[in-house]
């Protein structure tokens, strides 16, 4: 086991964040700070799912950034634009998807890398993944370096670094890896457009995916959707 030295996680209360604050457990990072961001999303149903997951896995602190990204629109997660549902991987991954929020990672990351200074503290964990998922810019292994080399010159964390232990995963390796570290997935939200009850779709990009990972894992699909999905 390393030794224990803090880490702050976002949590945005989906499967992959949530199994990589698992992994940060593991790995020895304590204790965990966990960073989430009410930022204008329409499915704030994850922020509720991030606060549960972060008492469950007892951070020292759980901090809820608000800002409003939907001053800037332009994404089906932010505006007044229809979450695409029903499309298949080949669709997902030709363009940049709508779901896409502008700069929204190297948001994230900047203000965990501002709370990093004020805790003297030298690592940050997203959940960020370049395969199953691959149409997100801010989701590619290069921008997950950039942003690392960027930090340790712009501030005074000269060893900063951007842990991205799933980002070279597909969702069923992720959910085995998280399964096999104990991660209880019913606390997890990852549906784009739940109902007002906060279940899932289970049509949306993230919804599919998600559900073809826990087949793919042979893990048993704990979310809880609006209507019965094969």
């Amino acid at each position: 086991m390393p030794t224990q030295r803090p880490a702050i996680v976002l949590v945005s209360g989906g499967l992959d964040s949530t199994t990589c604050l698992a992994i940060a457990r593991h790995d020895g990072f304590a204790p965990p700070y966990a960073m989430s961001f009410d930022y204008g999303q329409r499915h704030r149903h994850e922020l509720a799912a991030a606060e549960r997951i972060s008492r469950a896995y007892g951070v020292a602190e759980h901090r809820v950034i608000r800002i409003d990204l939907r001053r800037f629109g332009r994404s089906a997660l932010t505006d007044d634009i229809a979450v695409p549902k029903d499309r298949d991987e080949r669709a997902m991954s030709r363009d940049v998807p709508v779901t896409y929020v502008p700069a929204r990672n190297t948001i994230f990351l900047s203000y965990a890398l501002a709370w990093a200074e004020v805790l003297d503290c030298d690592d940050v964990f997203i959940g960020v993944n370049a395969l199953d998922y691959s149409g997100y810019p801010d989701c590619r292994p290069e921008f997950v370096a950039s942003f690392q080399q960027t930090a340790r010159l712009g501030t005074k964390r000269t060893s900063f670094t951007v842990h991205a232990p799933l980002l070279h995963m597909t969702k069923s390796q992720i959910i085995s890896r998280g399964t096999e570290l104990g991660v209880d997935y019913s606390m997890t939200h990852s549906c784009y457009d739940p109902d007002e009850r906060g279940r899932a779709c289970g049509r949306c990009d993230s919804c599919v995916l998600r559900k073809k990972g826990f087949t793919e894992a042979g893990v048993s699909d704990p979310t809880e959707y609006a209507r019965w999905v094969p």
